[in-house]
C-alpha cells in the first residue's frame, strides 16, 4: 500500500470518527 492511500484512509476514518463523537453528543444534549 502506498502513502497516498493510507492517509487517504486515515483522513476518511478520522472524518467519521469526528461524525460519529459530534452524533453522540448531539444526542446527549436532548435527554
Amino acid at each position: 500500500m502506498e502513502v497516498k492511500d493510507a492517509l487517504t484512509i486515515m483522513f476518511l476514518f478520522g472524518t467519521f470518527i469526528l461524525a460519529l463523537l459530534t452524533y453522540i453528543n448531539n444526542n446527549n444534549k436532548r435527554k
